[in-house]
């Protein structure tokens, strides 16, 4: 299927004071197009780190970065910011919706920096509502929304523009098991559908939902294996 990422021996190095901290000292990566992966580690293994700078939010001090055969490390904010809104669907662990818009406004924002008229973004928008089966909630705002659907509408907000790659962090972190459990659902549907999807998870339960592990610490990967214990989404209706 080919690369989508490439990260050739990057690292992030903060200074803070006379202190100077290595966040990431030398990670060498490949992620094909169409791959589930999970990054997991302890607090201060990088991982967060390496989603920052994976979707654009950073630059590395060192190496060299390559998103969909165009080389990131070096762009300007604004050149990051126009990379971040065609190439890449986030999804935070608070939602990071807009408290007095509907979902509908919510899942259009990013199609208002990509250029869309008003019609072709309610028309985009609303698909990418039903595609989370949230159709039906498109004029209620965040507050009219249980946790699970706030995080539906996060999803399709991040699938509107048709990314490259959904970017995860920690998606499962405000909500309870059983939640949790529907929204990973989502999740190995989309990447049945072909979505490229690359989660932050400290929780081992939900890392297990991907086919491939790469844990970090101290700066590095320590290890990076295919999963050999897929959990199965269709188990979720059992519990």
């Amino acid at each position: 299927m080919g690369e989508i990422i490439r990260t050739s021996e990057i690292a992030k190095r903060y200074v803070m004071g006379n202190q100077v901290v290595d966040a990431l000292k030398t990670i060498s990566i490949t992620i094909n197009r169409g791959e589930y992966v999970a990054f997991m580690g302890p607090s201060g293994s990088g991982k967060s780190t390496l989603m920052n700078i994976i979707g654009c939010l950073d630059t590395p001090s060192a190496g060299r970065y390559v998103l969909n055969n165009k080389d990131v490390s070096d762009m300007t904010e604004n050149e990051l910011a126009e990379i971040r809104n065609k190439e890449i669907g986030f999804v935070f662990q608070t939602f990071n919706l807009l408290p007095r818009a509907s979902s509908l406004e919510n899942v259009a924002l990013p199609l208002i920096y990509a250029g869309y008229n008003k019609a072709d973004r309610q028309e985009k928008a609303m698909m990418a509502l039903d595609s989370v089966g949230l159709g039906t909630r498109a004029h209620h705002k965040p507050n009219e929304l249980s946790g699970g659907q706030r995080q539906r509408v996060a999803i399709a907000r991040a699938l509107v523009n048709d990314p490259s790659i959904i970017l995860a962090d920690e998606p499962t972190g405000n909500l309870d098991s059983k939640t949790s459990y529907d929204i990973m659902d989502l999740f190995a549907k989309l990447h049945q559908a072909g979505n490229t999807i690359i989660m932050v998870t400290h929780e081992d339960d939900i890392a297990h939902y991907a086919h491939r592990i790469i844990r970090l610490r101290d700066g590095v990967v320590e290890t990076d294996v295919l999963n050999d214990n897929i959990t199965d989404p269709a188990l979720l209706a059992t519990r």
